[in-house]
């Protein structure tokens, strides 16, 4: 079976990681195509939403197979060991800061280290009840090396993000609920149908507005309040001028369901 599968349907595109005998864990040839996968969506107009999960209920990512980085080879150089994550793994964060349409993390089991930072670098998340979630890297002696120290503290805060970065520790689904590194929990047997439901719920909506709602969220993330609010009368104006937004306008006065066609 594919070790990264793809499929769409009604919307969403899910990627899946397909290697629950390694704990869902991840190779440079998964990154390649992977990055390929979120290129081709970005450009694909029957992708509105898309998810990222692993296969089983064990895991969601254990992070890189250990087998295929330099841990393995001892006798790499300190910049070939950069290149690694410079030139081959950080290509999924880098790709998803390009892509504008909302992506959401099904957690359904164990995400440790880079596999936590794949889910952290996704817009949303939904995590399994029965999952569990941690950094992990301080246990090996290694510095986050996926993005969880860009990612963790802009999504709980700088003070507990510290403490799960110098800790290690895992934390259950009901704790990730509670300081905000998920946004929502399913049971294990409903995770995947959650998961549907939530991506639909955006999904449904059009397109061009989805996609400018989070690009204007990130670019304000990054600038002061009056570039912030210059940026969004920019999008507001083109959204406003799409066929999609006198759809939605039409489809609310008539009490019928909208029609977009994504411009």
């Amino acid at each position: 079976m594919d070790e990264l599968q793809w499929s769409v349907r009604d919307g969403v595109g899910t990627i899946r990681l397909n290697r629950p005998e390694a704990r869902n864990a991840f190779t440079f040839e998964m990154i390649r195509e992977w990055a390929e996968l979120l290129r081709a969506a970005k450009h694909d107009d029957e992708v509105r939403v898309l998810v990222l999960t692993g296969t089983g209920d064990k895991a969601f990512c254990s992070g890189v197979d250990l087998s295929s980085i330099s841990n393995a080879n001892p006798n790499l150089t300190p910049l070939q060991r950069k290149s690694q994550l410079h030139d081959e793994i950080h290509q999924i964060a880098h790709t998803l800061a390009d892509l504008d349409k909302p992506v959401i993390a099904s957690i359904n089991g164990v995400a440790v280290g880079a596999g936590l930072d794949m889910a952290l670098m996704c817009d949303m998340r939904i995590m399994s009840m029965s999952a569990r979630v941690s950094e992990g890297y301080v246990r090996v002696g290694l510095t986050p090396g996926d993005g969880g120290a860009y990612y963790l503290p802009r999504i709980v805060g700088t003070s507990k993000a510290l403490e799960l970065l110098l800790t290690g520790d895992f934390i259950d689904a009901h704790e990730a609920l509670r300081i905000g590194l998920v946004n929502r929990l399913a049971t294990p047997e409903t995770l995947e149908e959650e998961t549907v439901k939530f991506a639909q719920s955006i999904a449904q909506h059009a397109p061009v507005t989805v996609r400018m709602i989070k690009r204007a969220t990130y670019q304000s993330a990054d600038v002061d309040r009056r570039t912030a609010l210059d940026l969004i009368s920019s999008h507001f104006a083109v959204v406003a001028a799409t066929e999609d937004a006198a759809e939605a306008l039409a489809a609310m006065q008539e009490k019928r369901p909208p029609k977009y066609v994504g411009r």
